[in-house]
């Protein structure tokens, strides 16, 4: 498929260099990379290189419409484009003064500079000696997403699926980035008082109710939480739901034995 009509439906087809960009970077590949080795066709390797000059030129790139065009999956893709990229020498970077201007954020310019600058300190202080040399801070992730954690902490407004296609990375990809960025540095990065996950609140309530001597219970009879602790009670070593159908069975056998008792009684006063 000719390169222009690849562009025409990821919507590209009005940058007239950015076509011409990947159209030499597909040449380049022919020679230098035998895509064939690790099941790129044509219309991949197209749009892969349509991509890489997209980023080149700053310019928004439809990932998902490029890898459902593509017939791969994301994973797939991503390996696809990792390995022509690393075979070509292109080196993708992004510019943090660049991205400020494109979104509006000029003032953050600072603070994301100092972030990332600190985030690389405790990075490499936590590596061995013998793995800091293969660290690559230069991937447009690094920058994007210290951009938009700047960004939340001042409480500015940034479209983080619009800055993912700008950086050309991967939701999963920038989650991960995100989440070290904030343990390292959440001095920087971190908000106090952020919303936390429901399934993580849910997953810690089911983790309390298994393990035993984590929670501290007062019963109905008024007991203060030092004299009725988990590890004073047996019972309450077992999950929620389980004491809860011994405390129904239990009252059942009692109500079972008042009728029956009850009953014997009755027997008894009319013989």
């Amino acid at each position: 498929m000719d390169m222009r009509a690849i562009a025409s439906k990821l919507g590209l087809v009005a940058s007239k260099p950015l076509i011409r960009k990947a159209e030499e970077l597909r040449r380049l590949s022919d020679v230098h990379f035998d895509s064939s080795i690790i099941g790129v066709g044509e219309v991949c390797k197209a749009i892969i290189c349509l991509e890489i000059a997209a980023s080149k030129f700053q310019v928004i790139f439809n990932r998902k419409g490029a890898i459902q065009m593509s017939g791969m999956s994301e994973k797939a893709y991503m390996r696809s484009f990792n390995a022509m990229q690393n075979s070509l020498g292109v080196k993708l970077t992004l510019d943090v003064r660049e991205l400020a201007i494109q979104f509006g954020c000029v003032r953050l310019i600072p603070f994301v500079q100092k972030g990332l600058s600190l985030y690389k300190e405790r990075f490499l202080a936590a590596l061995l000696a013998s793995r800091r040399a293969n660290t690559d801070f230069n991937r447009p992730v690094f920058t994007a997403v210290a951009f938009y954690l700047c960004a939340k902490r001042h409480k500015l407004k940034v479209d983080k699926s619009k800055l993912i296609e700008v950086c050309g990375t991967s939701d999963s990809e920038f989650g991960n980035v995100s989440t070290s960025m904030k343990d390292l540095c959440f001095d920087v990065f971190g908000i106090t008082k952020e919303k936390k996950d429901a399934k993580s609140v849910k997953g810690n309530r089911e983790l309390l109710d298994v393990l035993p001597g984590k929670r501290k219970h007062e019963d109905e009879s008024g007991f203060s939480s030092d004299d009725s602790s988990v590890d004073d009670e047996p019972d309450l070593d077992l999950p929620t739901y389980k004491r809860q159908k011994q405390v129904e069975k239990k009252a059942y056998e009692e109500w079972k034995s008042s009728v029956l008792s009850s009953n014997k009684n009755i027997r008894t006063g009319l013989f």
